[in-house]
């Protein structure tokens, strides 16, 4: 899917947006990107490892404090630091985020994941079941940031084991969408080239609940056991969760920037039109409503009912807004 071009009024609110919930760098600590000699690969609380980009130790990681006047820092932040002792430095400075992914915390407040992001990669697998209210969650959050999203269906080798009539329903709904859909299995390498080709030069930060093979998907990738991978549970397909902070890694030709896994996506506040701009078909009919304040459940004229009779807009998708827009009641 080619990416979305964004209206004025949406730049303005994704902008807005950014600012008020994830923290715009103030503009008197903030520099510009060519200033900066070291990247954010992974945090610690106060404490992060920082990437050296320039100089005869470019490319070696040094452990970093930040100065208290500096914003919180994530990954894939750029930023100027200063040596501090032998071993350690201190950040002065940050430039300016490009974008910024977050995620919601147990409190229902966002908070920043990882930042200068060219795609969002959706993982789900075969084992534990997808279900298409989480990877709408993503999308829906994806959308607010103005961040383009790639979905992965990982494990795909389990596929003759298990029955896949709802999970081929799942991935035809989302292509019809035009979304890029990629499957592949980081057991056995497959699907793995065309996804590759997709990422090159880029940056991407990989999210989906716990289990679905992010540290096996980035190891096959990155040919090196670069992240610990955990074992499901027996009892419920449920992962354990082996990462715990975000960090950047640097693969064959692309980076990837491996996110906390978490079983639950919380979007926290959103208004009704903001969460209906994630569903892109529901997005497109909504402006042929009868009424402008349609709430798209029993008004006459409503074009959202009248191309679900059709067909032209999946039942379930609907099902799932409605779910997201109950969920923030």
């Amino acid at each position: 899917m080619s990416k979305r071009r964004l209206s004025e009024q949406q730049k303005t609110r994704i902008a807005e947006k950014q600012k008020q919930e994830f923290g715009e760098v103030d503009n008197n600590t903030a520099i510009v990107e060519e200033k900066c000699n070291g990247r954010v690969i992974s945090h610690f609380g106060q404490q992060l490892d920082v990437e050296i980009l320039l100089g005869e130790n470019a490319h070696s990681i040094i452990r970093c404090h930040q100065r208290a006047n500096l914003p919180s820092l994530v990954t894939g932040d750029l930023v100027l630091w200063e040596q501090d002792t032998d071993e350690t430095g201190v950040i002065v400075a940050q430039a300016v985020r490009k974008n910024v992914f977050g995620r919601a915390d147990a409190q229902g407040q966002l908070k920043a994941v990882a930042a200068n992001l060219d795609f969002v990669l959706i993982v789900f697998a075969v084992v534990p079941e997808p279900y298409l209210n989480l990877v709408d969650r993503y999308l829906v959050a994806i959308s607010q940031l103005g961040l383009e999203p790639l979905l992965v269906l990982n494990k795909v080798d389990l596929l003759a084991a298990e029955s896949n009539t709802g999970i081929d329903n799942m991935l035809s709904i989302y292509r019809k969408l035009g979304y890029p859909v990629f499957e592949v299995s980081a057991l056995q390498g497959t699907g793995l080239a065309e996804l590759e080709d997709q990422l090159k030069s880029r940056t991407t930060v990989l999210v989906g609940q716990s289990g679905v093979g992010k540290s096996s998907l980035i190891n096959r990738l990155g040919l090196d056991q670069l992240a610990e991978v955990g074992d499901l549970s027996d009892s419920k397909y449920k992962g354990t969760h082996t990462t715990t902070t975000a960090r950047l890694f640097h693969l064959r030709n692309f980076d990837l920037i491996d996110s906390p896994g978490i079983r639950e996506f919380g979007l926290g506040k959103m208004e009704p039109a903001e969460v209906l701009n994630g569903f892109v078909e529901l997005d497109e009919f909504s402006t042929r409503c009868k009424f402008r304040d349609c709430s798209h459940n029993a008004e006459p004229g409503c074009a959202i009912q009248a191309a679900i009779d059709h067909g032209e807009i999946h039942g379930e998708r609907f099902e799932s807004y409605q779910r997201i827009l109950g969920s923030m009641e």
